[in-house]
């Protein structure tokens, strides 16, 4: 059976996800991770590998995760294609009926959406195009010269340079909502378009079925006498009201077509050339109603625009009260989670930031000048013949605190998961501990450090004070020993970014923007 699937259910999809974030139902993070890209592939850096969706991968993208954001109602937008305006470029123009068989002239689009009928200005103001200059002689449209600036809510001609574009005016976007959700790519949409009192006159002046637009696109020949003005030409369809105004150019041909009653209620329409009093002459001329999308232009944006699309934004900020984002180690690999768990709980994580690996409180002789190297192995003996190993995710010489990782290459299997024969630590992820057994101690060892530190079993707590001054740890410690913040393999990872690595310094943020297409 032939059947599609419409753009507005992607649309619908859109929007509930949209309500989904913006509930207190469900909660969403973005992670950074994978400090240690270059072990998994040399080249990683130039050519990034495209992640995989398998279980298999999912469980090792959680290995590699390093500190989560939360992203809050605030964080959230319906998004749109940029398409910024500039003098000398030609744009698609809205048309009710693109597809394959007639797809849009600039773009090549077989559908509204896919077609560049809006445009941005300098000023953050959106407008649709209504008519691009088509005319039979330029079927295809004509270079925009004059920068719609107006907010006029009717549409109209930007200037005077007669370049034959109509704009209508939509929306201004909010100052607040540039930085977070203006990217190279994507505009954001007001998602309170319905309710919004910003937007409701441009919402309130929209008339269901009105008609804006009429193309000439064959104008005829032998249409009577030349020069003749034919007033309230009617337009007939399945509503009512609507008429133009018609004039005959020299060569009694149609010259233009401007709508003069706009009415109201049209799916379809066309002009009655022969109710209005002209001539159907040698050739009938050819004249196209453009019917306006339900509710009217400016009613529903949208259906509109085509708001398939939702902009998450993140930003990776070091934070001396809550210092989760590590520095000093690379990240390669951003995503999403839908609903991680508290760490050691079945309840969900609310934390703002969080952390997803352990780390260890050091002290002994030298822990202030300590330099441990990124991602390499430290280990302690837990008891006789029992290992604890990790990788350094970073270190801080200020309070002593070791943040590690431990992934599937700790129990004796590489990055895909395969068995290592013997190998050096044995099959069993052991965890580091303030509780060794017999034959096992407190030291750590390994990291290219030569000093001899240990775990330090004496502390628990958040924050420590250090020559008068309190440093906050980002971690509970309970006797030298943070868990990680957030339950491992739990929630839903529904983004997956690898991206060229990316080495954090102290003073560093990252603007995350995640572009979701439905």
């Amino acid at each position: 059976m032939a059947a599609i699937i419409t753009d507005q259910i992607r649309i619908l999809s859109a929007r509930n996800f949209l309500a989904g974030v913006t509930t207190t139902t469900n909660s969403y993070y973005s992670f950074m991770g994978l400090p240690n890209s270059s072990d998994i592939q040399s080249d990683w850096d130039n050519n990034p590998p495209s992640p995989i969706d398998s279980f298999n991968d999912e469980n090792n993208f959680w290995e590699t995760i390093i500190a989560l954001k939360k992203i809050s109602s605030g964080d959230v937008k319906l998004v749109v294609p940029k398409n910024t305006w500039n003098s000398g470029n030609t744009y698609d123009m809205y048309r009710h009926d693109y597809s394959v068989s007639n797809t849009a002239p600039v773009s090549g689009a077989t559908s509204l959406y896919g077609a560049s009928y809006f445009v941005l200005n300098s000023d953050y103001r959106v407008y649709i195009c209504l008519q691009n200059g088509n005319t039979p002689e330029t079927p295809n449209g004509s270079p925009s010269l004059d920068e719609p600036k107006f907010t006029d809510l009717e549409p109209r001609t930007a200037g005077s340079s007669g370049d034959g574009y109509i704009w209508k005016y939509l929306y201004t976007i909010n100052p607040s909502d540039i930085v977070k959700f203006d990217s190279t790519n994507y505009i954001p949409v007001p998602d309170d378009w319905e309710t919004s009192s910003t937007n409701s006159a441009v919402r309130d002046n929209a008339v269901d079925g009105s008609i804006k637009t009429v193309v000439v696109s064959n104008r005829g020949t032998s249409l009577g006498s030349a020069g003749v003005v034919y007033t309230k030409v009617p337009i007939n369809g399945d509503g009512t009201g609507a008429e133009c105004t018609v004039t005959i150019n020299n060569d009694s041909q149609v010259d233009s077509v401007v709508v003069s009653n706009q009415g109201s209620g049209y799916t379809y329409a066309n002009v009655d050339i022969v109710a209005g009093g002209i001539p159907t002459g040698t050739t009938r001329p050819v004249l196209e109603v453009m019917i306006p999308p339900q509710g009217g232009h400016g009613f529903n944006i949208f259906r509109e625009l085509g708001t398939r699309n939702i902009l998450l934004y993140s930003r990776f900020e070091n934070d001396n009260q809550n210092p989760d984002f590590i520095t000093g180690n690379q990240i390669a690999r951003i995503g999403l989670i839908e609903n991680p768990k508290a760490f050691g709980s079945v309840s969900g994580l609310t934390l703002d930031k969080a952390s997803a690996v352990q780390a260890l409180r050091l002290t002994g002789i030298g822990y202030s000048s300590a330099t441990f190297e990124a991602d390499s192995f430290i280990t302690q003996n837990i008891s006789t013949g029992t290992t604890a190993v990790g990788k350094v995710v970073n270190y801080d010489q200020a309070t002593g605190v070791l943040k590690i990782w431990q992934d599937r290459s700790m129990s004796g299997f590489n990055t895909v998961g395969v068995a290592i024969t013997n190998p050096e630590y044995g099959f069993v992820r052991n965890k580091f501990t303030a509780s060794p057994g017999s034959g096992g101690s407190l030291r750590v060892y390994g990291g290219g450090v030569v000093e001899e530190l240990t775990i330090n079993d004496t502390f628990t707590g958040v924050s420590t004070v250090i020559n008068n001054r309190t440093y906050y740890l980002g971690q509970s410690f309970v006797n030298g020993i943070a868990s990680p913040e957030v339950e491992k393999d739990s929630g839903s990872i529904i983004y997956v970014d690898n991206r060229p690595s990316v080495t954090r310094s102290v003073n560093q943020k990252e603007d995350i923007k995640v572009i979701l297409q439905f």
